[in-house]
């Protein structure tokens, strides 16, 4: 989770919403990810996905079972449905975020019954340290 820290701080830098995320596989960060959408023009690239991608690539498969994402903000609804898709076991998030959570505020998609997979869900890990990173960062916009 530190180094999903220091990727959203960087993010931060480049003025993007500080989000970072770690992909990890048998201990071995395997994808990072930092939000990009303001630098890449892509709604879509938001830490997690970044990091899903990275890692598929480096792993030579579009299935990432077995692995763990770490990532400072909770996944929104796009990002919680690519952590299916991709059959990610484990998903571990700092701050919940209340207006588009995918995996607990607004949405359950990451263990909902409905689906053909579900991961184990941890929240709150580093938690006031990823809040206190998000509230610095929307506070000097203001």
């Amino acid at each position: 989770m530190r180094e999903a820290l220091a990727l959203a701080r960087a993010g931060a830098v480049a003025g993007e919403v500080p989000v970072g995320a770690v992909l990890v596989n048998a201990g071995e960060i395997v994808g990072r990810g930092s939000n990009a959408p303001v630098a890449q023009l892509d709604p879509t690239a938001h830490a997690e996905i970044l990091a899903i991608r990275e890692a598929a690539l480096r792993l030579q498969n579009y299935r990432l079972t077995g692995t763990t994402l770490y990532c400072t903000l909770e996944p929104c609804v796009m990002c919680a449905g690519a952590l299916v898709a991709a059959r990610i076991e484990r998903v571990v998030f700092g701050a919940r975020d209340l207006r588009f959570g995918g995996v607990r505020s607004k949405f359950q998609l990451a263990d909902s019954e409905l689906l053909n997979h579900r991961l184990e869900v941890v929240e709150g890990v580093l938690g006031v340290e990823c809040v206190e990173l998000l509230r610095e960062f929307f506070e000097s916009r203001r």
